[in-house]
C-alpha cells in the first residue's frame, strides 16, 4: 500500500500536470482581472475628487472664515442654531406631523 508521502507525491504530480494545461488560461484571466479592478479604482477616486471641487463652500451669515484653515476670525460670533420644540405628549399617541 501507498504511505503518507507517495499519496502527497503523486497528488503534487497530479496539481501540476493539470496546473501545466489551465495555468496559462488562469493567470491571464487574473491579470485582466487586475487592469480592470485598477481602472475602476482609478475612476473612482477621480469621480470624487471631480466632486468634492465642483462643491460650492458653505456660506454661514454673520460669520466670516478665515482662508485655508476653516476657523473662524477672532472676534466673530458664531450663529447659534434656535433650539427645538419641546411638546408634551399626552396618553398613546404619536405627534401629528405639521410637514406638507
Amino acid at each position: 500500500m501507498f504511505g503518507l508521502s507517495e499519496l502527497a507525491v503523486i497528488l503534487i504530480v497530479v496539481i501540476a500536470v493539470i496546473l501545466a494545461k489551465k495555468g496559462p488560461e488562469l493567470a491571464r484571466s487574473a491579470g485582466k482581472s487586475a487592469r480592470i479592478l485598477k481602472a475602476e479604482a482609478r475612476a473612482m477616486k477621480k469621480e470624487e475628487n471631480e466632486a468634492a471641487a465642483d462643491t460650492p463652500p458653505r456660506i454661514i451669515p454673520s460669520e466670516t472664515a478665515v482662508p485655508d484653515t476653516g476657523a473662524t476670525a477672532s472676534g466673530a460670533e458664531r450663529p447659534s442654531a434656535p433650539a427645538p420644540e419641546r411638546t408634551e405628549r399626552t396618553g398613546g399617541t404619536p405627534p401629528q406631523d405639521s410637514r406638507p
